[in-house]
């Protein structure tokens, strides 16, 4: 199978790949130091699978895999990640990623699991998805929109002529946000739910 490897930290994408080059049946054809720079070599290569940090500079490998699957491209994606995030997981099955695995699996676990994926499997770690599992995103979708507007510095008033909604509703919707999250105020609710992966484009 041919394989990018996309990883902000140089070391350790150096580590992967001379590891996993040294497997008969796996060729590193490109290395990626961001999402922009994978996008470029899964689009410009007869790539198998693509490996992708969740979090890289420019374009996050999430980004990375919604972009390839709005365009039809048939690399298949694994994201590797330390990060337990529900909102996280839930854009990586929309965006049809067919691997989710920890990132400091051992090598031999993490080639194992890549051939599952080159012969047409989804393999999510199930200490991942057990942890997302646990904290799945409370807010509803129209919650989560209100929360996106407070984060981009609408008021009430635009929200309301937004959304079509009484200022009085804006209010209560804010309300709920802030019990649900168990957050001090609106601030703290907007820090506590982009740290859990919950503020996506998603939302809109």
């Amino acid at each position: 199978m041919k394989l990018i490897i996309a990883e902000d930290q140089g070391i350790l994408r150096g580590a992967i790949s001379q590891l996993l080059a040294l497997e008969e049946d796996i060729e590193i054809i490109g290395e990626a130091e961001n999402g922009e720079e994978a996008l470029r070599l899964i689009r410009e290569k007869p790539v198998d699978i693509a490996l992708l940090d969740i979090e890289m500079p420019l374009v996050s490998g999430l980004d990375v895999a919604e972009r390839l699957n709005e365009e039809g491209n048939e690399c298949r994606i694994a994201i590797v990640t330390t990060f337990a995030r529900s909102g996280y997981l839930q854009r990586a099955v929309k965006a049809e990623v067919k691997g989710y695995l920890l990132k400091d699996m051992p090598v031999s676990d993490l080639a194992e699991d890549l051939r599952k994926i080159y012969k047409g499997q989804r393999v999510f770690s199930p200490h991942l998805t057990f942890s997302m599992m646990e904290e799945m995103n409370p807010l509803t979708r129209r919650e989560s929109t209100i929360l996106i507007h407070l984060k981009n510095g609408d008021s009430v008033k635009e929200m309301s002529n937004i959304l079509y909604l009484s200022p009085a509703t804006i209010r209560n919707y804010i309300s709920e946000i802030i019990q649900k999250l168990e957050a001090r105020n609106r601030m703290d609710a907007i820090a506590i739910a982009e740290n859990k992966g919950w503020l996506t484009k998603e939302t809109f």
